[in-house]
């Protein structure tokens, strides 16, 4: 059985282990929806919650005897990803940038001048 934050370095889910025992420090990181500690040990079935930049990742320990850093294809046999599916993304808001009509928003420097000279502050 290995610690949590070298199995979760180990599959790979963080780029180095002071990364992972960071995240289970934080709270980014559960086990069976529990609080998580560093040196908790992994057992096959439990359930690991953790968050990374934006993403949520549910994963199933299948293989908790990974202590040292693998390849790929073997990181991912060492668990199942469970993570649900994100919802696609709204057609209307694809690609598209906030944009003003014209005239609307801040005044221009030009507008500006106009609002003083009529407030007689010239």
């Amino acid at each position: 059985m290995a610690r949590l934050d070298s199995w979760l370095w180990a599959v790979r889910m963080y780029k180095t282990r002071s990364m992972a025992t960071a995240a289970v420090r934080g709270g980014h990181v559960r086990v069976d929806d529990k609080l998580a500690k560093a040196s908790q040990h992994v057992v096959t079935g439990q359930k690991v919650r953790l968050r990374k930049e934006q993403d949520e990742k549910l994963l199933e320990v299948v293989d908790p005897t990974l202590e040292k850093r693998v390849g790929a294809p073997l990181a991912q046999a060492a668990y199942i990803d469970r993570t649900p599916e994100k919802p696609p993304p709204i057609n209307e808001m694809t690609g598209r940038v906030a944009v003003r009509d014209r005239g609307t928003g801040r005044p221009t420097k030009r507008d500006r001048r106009a609002i003083e000279k009529l407030r007689g502050r010239d």
